[in-house]
């Protein structure tokens, strides 16, 4: 075992102690523990560097991929570690009914969900072994069945980074991508750039005044970008606005959740929604045959994610709704 002053420099790091508390729930490479602790890659390889370097941390290569853990030695409490475990499990425990404890194994379960969806797991049936399948994505299946729409052209409001927008790019004649952040925007066009994406229209604006004229899309899309919204009933009228009669709006969100510290973390001004409140926001945009159902839902993940839709009236309606 490594001298204890060493160990306890060692350990006297927030950030240190996070990342052993996910090894201890997880084998993960860089890019996924840069992705849950919200630090720059660079710093995530010199803490692992550390902890490798005092013994507290192994790694192992597989399909091109480092990967690291709790090292054996310290997770089986031998060769002097069994103290320093029972340590840090009680730490560990304690720091996981923290906000940013929760907050981290959040991110820990979408890491989990992305690795089950494009990696996915079965067991056969003359067998208790587990087969790993490559290639049942998510992305995978939205190509697939945009193999079944016809060119549409569609507004993603509230963009991100782009991800679901270069994926409806693949399906869809034009897509018109909406976000706040000019920072996000330029991410969003890099990203489409190397994918070669050039069907897209790229703008800033607010959710609450699209920067897009009215009845000039087929679908409407709002990606979890309700919870963020001030108003969520004016978002969804002005998706409505931008729509064509007949076209559609399609949202996916959080159902009602108790994770508070989204608010200061993550910027959410709503705790999700109940299917009922989401169902009259949508009926209250004046869309018809509204559905909401759940879409993903995952043991051990607080978020689940609903999915809700509806259409934009015909003309011929609004007007006989009137007489």
């Amino acid at each position: 075992m490594n001298e204890a002053p060493a160990l306890y420099r060692l350990l006297g790091d927030e950030a240190r102690l996070r990342l052993l508390r996910l090894l201890s729930q997880e084998r993960l490479n860089v890019t996924e523990l840069t992705g849950v602790l919200g630090i720059a890659q660079s710093g995530v390889s010199r803490h692992l560097g550390l902890l490798k370097e005092g013994g507290l941390v192994s790694e192992d290569r597989e399909g091109g991929f480092t990967y690291y853990s709790i090292a054996p030695d310290v997770r089986g409490g031998i060769n002097g570690y069994a103290p320093l475990w029972m340590l840090l499990q009680d730490q560990f425990e304690r720091a996981g009914a923290t906000d940013s404890g929760r907050a981290d194994n959040a991110r820990l379960e979408e890491i989990r969900r992305l690795r089950q969806e494009n990696f996915d797991a079965h067991t056969g049936p003359d067998t208790n072994e587990r087969q790993l399948v490559p290639g049942r994505s998510w992305a995978a299946w939205a190509r697939a069945l945009g193999h079944l729409l016809p060119p549409l052209a569609v507004a993603d409001l509230g963009c991100g980074e782009g991800y679901l927008t270069v994926e409806t790019s693949r399906w869809a004649s034009r897509v018109i991508a909406v976000d706040r952040s000019a920072e996000v925007l330029k991410r969003a066009r890099a990203l489409a750039a190397r994918r070669r994406v050039s069907n897209v229209v790229w703008k800033r604006g607010t959710l609450e005044k699209l920067p897009i004229d009215s009845e000039s899309v087929d679908v409407a899309l709002l990606s979890q970008a309700l919870h963020h919204a001030e108003d969520p009933g004016r978002v969804l009228s002005e998706a409505v606005r931008v729509l064509v009669p007949g076209g559609r709006v399609l949202v996916l969100d959080l159902r009602e959740h108790g994770e508070s510290w989204v608010r200061e973390r993550l910027g959410d001004r709503w705790l999700g929604f109940t299917p009922e409140a989401l169902k009259n926001l949508l009926l209250g945009a004046e869309l018809t045959d509204v559905k909401v159902n759940v879409g993903a839902r995952r043991a051990g993940d607080p978020f689940t994610v609903l999915i809700a839709s509806g259409t934009k009236p015909s003309r011929i309606r609004r007007q006989n709704k009137h007489d």
